[in-house]
Order: C-alpha cells, then structure tokens, then sequence
C-alpha cells in the first residue's frame, strides 16, 4: 500500500526491546500495559490516551513497565510521508494527546482489517500523514535535520550497502574520518553504533521478505546475514520470535 510498509499487532508478555532504529517513522498506540522507552537521551513512557510517533533514523529500545508486558499496534510509515527536515519535535515530543489522531490511527487499523477496502486504507494513510506532517510544521516551521555532516554520510553509506555491509575501515577511507572518531560521532547522533545500525536494516528487510512469503533459509543471505542461523539470533533478540514464527504470524 502506498506509503505504508508495515503493520504490526502484538502482544509482548515479557519481550524488551534493545537499542535500534527504522527506516520509516513508528506510529505506535499502546492498547494494555505501559512502555518504557528511551528516544533522544530522555527515558519516556507510553499512555494508552496517546499516540506515539518515533522518527527514523533515531535509536530508540522498550520495556514493559507491568508484570504482565503490553499489547501494542503499529503503523510504519514509509519515510517521506513527513518531511525528513522535521524530525526534530518527534524527538524532543514523541507522544501526542490528540483524540482526534488517536481515532484516525485506530481506525486506519480497523480498516485495514477487512480487505476489500483498500481505498479506504489508503485515504486514511494519507490524511494521517499529512495531519502528522502539519504537527511537525507547525512545531518546527524551519527545523533542519539534526545529524551533522559525518554521521549522516556514514548513515548513507551504511543504507547503501545494507546486503553486503560495509567495514570500519572502508568507512572511515571513504569519509577521511578516523574510524574510533567515526563510531563515536555516529553513536552520539544516531544512538547506536553503526554495526547495530547495520543489523537493524537487515532486520527491516528481513521482516518485509518475510510477510512476502520467502522462506527464512532464502531471506538471511538476500538480506546480509551470513546463515539463517545468523538471521534467527539477531531476529530473535530484536523481536522475541523465530523469523518463522513471524512469518506464520503474518
């Protein structure tokens, strides 16, 4: 569906989430339970009255706040359904009280549910969007990207060569950086170094191969990982399931 690359409904008794970043913005609404997060450097939590919108290219991780864990769904915007310039206000305010972009959230949901209404979906991925994009606006009329120079190039690069990655030392060539000073630069504005970083997008395409219907065995090369071995550790640890339990799930 235009401008929407993933949807998720699940519920995580006990699973935390490390440290890792999207290519896409993460409209999240937490239905039971409570989510701790870190965004930005600023531990937050989630209400089930807001909805949650974290920006790509921001490391962020989540932990249940209650005994019982949380019961979340999720929208992945493609990334230039906001302009990538206004970044900023989901950093420093990720969580928005808005009823009304509580309703079209839940309801881009509900009708997603029910295939046959694909236009529908699609109008309400639009609108929500758009409305998200004005928050932005509005927030931050002349807002600029956040990450200096190096770390955005490396950033780039990284995104470039996700299958067959990239080495420190190549990097640093590449960018005339010193490779200790490029780690550095990029954890302080992405979040996460740049092997997790790395990970994370493999994770991402992983995931999409998955709902596609491809076997894990064939996504863990297509992807970057050396086996499917390699696949089910990195995407067990990121997610709380096997990849084939993920895809069985879809």
């Amino acid at each position: 569906m235009p401008g929407l690359a993933e949807v998720l409904h699940g519920s995580f008794p006990e699973h935390a989430y490390p440290a890792h970043t999207h290519d896409t913005w993460t409209v999240l609404l937490v239905d039971e339970g409570t989510v701790r997060y870190d965004l930005g450097r600023h531990e937050r939590a989630t209400t089930r009255a807001r909805v949650t919108v974290l920006p790509p290219h921001v490391a962020h991780d989540g932990r249940s706040v209650e005994a019982g864990g949380f019961r979340k769904r999720v929208l992945y915007l493609d990334a230039d359904r906001i302009d990538a310039e206004r970044v900023g206000p989901w950093v420093d305010d990720p969580d928005v009280g808005d009823p009304v972009l509580w309703r079209a959230v839940d309801r881009v949901h509900r009708v997603l549910a029910h295939p046959g209404d694909e236009l529908a979906a699609e109008s309400g991925v639009a609108l929500l969007g758009e409305r998200l994009g004005r928050r932005a606006a509005r927030l931050a009329p002349a807002a600029a990207d956040r990450a200096p120079g190096l770390a955005r190039r490396l950033r780039e690069l990284l995104d470039a060569r996700v299958v067959e990655g990239v080495t420190l030392a190549e990097a640093a060539r590449v960018l005339g950086a010193d490779p200790a000073y490029l780690v550095r630069v990029f954890r302080a504005e992405v979040g996460v170094p740049p092997h997790r970083y790395l990970v994370g997008r493999r994770i991402d395409a992983a995931r999409r191969a998955l709902l596609g219907g491809e076997r894990p065995a064939d996504v863990a090369a297509r992807v970057g990982f050396h086996d499917q071995a390699h696949l089910h550790r990195h995407f067990r640890r990121m997610l709380g399931v096997t990849p084939g339990e993920y895809a069985r799930s879809a």
